[in-house]
């Protein structure tokens, strides 16, 4: 067994966990949007960040991919790495803005505003179609072409693969297949009809301070005077 500390807490990880396999075990969410527990991990949405480290040399890493490791302290849920989750979230829906997960997602972490210029290109780029093919359905026959802006799923060159089976395993686990609410058709590029409210520990703490729920779900904590 390893020990480590999350959260402040001294805990204990199976050889080989990741930090958000050890995270989950303990009952703490963590939002991910690449990760499926069938498929191979991936670390690409970056929503799954968390702290490592002691003040003032910490650093964020995708707990998915992280190992637990022996005498690690690790921290789910600081402003920064909160930030860092809205952050990438804003990002996501500026390129799929009609994904009804990634409108939940934004409601879910107050995300009421989007920065960066609307794309509508219906795709993350999460790799989950992808993995889900090759790993489950035994088909690759999608994949990654080119790369930077120009990287995309398809096809080889972009033609019917014999190897599809239009089984449309695909569709189903991609999250950018799911449409809000709206339809596709939406006047706004955020949606916010479910947006939680902003936890107020945020405002002056370091890190949520909930424990008897899902941390930060509340947003009903005060400043202890």
């Amino acid at each position: 067994m390893i020990e480590l500390k999350l959260n402040g807490l001294n805990v204990k990880a199976e050889e080989g966990w990741t930090l958000l396999e050890t995270a989950r075990f303990y009952g703490l969410e963590i939002p991910t949007l690449c990760y499926n527990e069938g498929l191979s991990v991936f670390g690409g949405c970056r929503l799954c960040l968390v702290e490592i480290g002691e003040s003032p040399r910490t650093k964020l890493v995708s707990s998915c991919t992280y190992p637990a490791e022996e005498g690690l302290v690790v921290r789910t849920d600081t402003k920064r790495v909160i930030e860092a989750r809205r952050m990438m979230i804003e990002l996501m829906v500026s390129i799929a803005p009609n994904s009804k997960k990634i409108q939940d997602l934004a409601s879910k972490f107050n995300v009421t505003r989007v920065r960066f210029k609307v794309r509508n290109e219906e795709c993350v780029l999460c790799g989950l179609c992808v993995r889900m093919c090759a790993e489950q359905m035994d088909g690759k026959a999608i994949g990654f072409q080119n790369r930077g802006y120009k990287k995309k799923i398809s096809t080889p060159f972009d033609l019917r693969s014999e190897e599809c089976r239009l089984c449309g395993a695909c569709i189903y686990i991609c999250p950018a297949c799911q449409l809000r609410c709206q339809g596709p058709e939406a006047d706004t590029t955020l949606c916010n009809a479910c947006l939680t409210m902003d936890p107020t520990c945020l405002d002056h703490y370091d890190e949520l301070q909930c424990w008897m729920y899902d941390a930060g779900r509340c947003g009903t904590c005060v400043r202890e005077k």
